[in-house]
């Protein structure tokens, strides 16, 4: 693809951003980069060392320590944690509101922006998470803020954590989405908001398919790039 560009996609958890930014991505033969893995990753580095989600300081003393990389094979992208694929491992419940508190460290913020702007720096991206159009790719070409209602949110988390084998249920869920939605949104460094200029997607009607094509419309319309 010819012309560079970068894709913004937020909003809150459960709202299908990785799914359609991942998709979105492939079928424009660029790069996805997943900015909520990496903080998940921090967020299980956290919890493995027996700290408390909320023990800034404690998990300030953690980074020197720890290398978050992603990384892109053919089978999609993994996540390593000092080396070891976390992939699966920071999908669970506790890692994803240990990943909620870590985000509102400005350490870990400062720890990650550098690496998740560097990936944007030399080709086209889409990059997904809360402050991507407002605090990590400002000026990016394209910003869209991915949303679906409450239940739809909580109905979609419930069967992604149910095939990956995690026992849960559907009320535990959604009240975990809605914490997490309270954290980020309350939190004082780069809260979870839309950007001025985002167009704002609402899939909570739309399937997987759908979402994928609105996003790409999206671009298409504001890059002039086709797939």
């Amino acid at each position: 693809m010819a012309k560079k560009f970068a894709a913004a996609l937020d909003g809150p958890s459960g709202a299908g951003k990785s799914t359609v930014a991942k998709t979105a991505a492939s079928r424009l033969g660029i790069l996805y980069v997943d900015t909520g893995a990496m903080y998940r990753a921090v967020g299980l580095a956290a919890l493995r060392s027996g700290l408390a989600g909320d023990d800034r300081a404690g998990i300030e003393r953690l980074l020197p320590g720890l290398t978050v990389m992603l990384h892109h094979g053919a089978d999609g992208q993994h996540v390593l944690l000092n080396g070891e694929d976390v992939s699966g491992d920071i999908r669970s419940s506790q890692a994803a509101q240990y990943a909620s508190k870590c985000s509102a460290v400005p350490a870990v913020r400062a720890f990650l922006l550098d690496t998740q702007r560097a990936l944007a720096a030399g080709q086209s991206v889409i990059m997904d998470g809360r402050d991507i159009g407002t605090v990590i790719l400002p000026d990016a070409e394209v910003k869209i803020f991915l949303t679906a209602s409450p239940e739809a949110r909580a109905e979609r988390r419930y069967r992604e954590l149910l095939a990956s084998g995690q026992n849960v249920t559907l009320a535990g869920v959604r009240a975990d989405l809605e914490r997490r939605d309270e954290q980020d949104r309350s939190r004082a460094i780069a809260p979870l908001r839309q950007a001025e200029d985002a167009v704002l997607l609402d899939t909570s009607r739309l399937t997987l398919e759908e979402s994928v094509e609105e996003a790409l419309r999206i671009i298409f319309e504001k890059t002039g790039v086709r797939a």
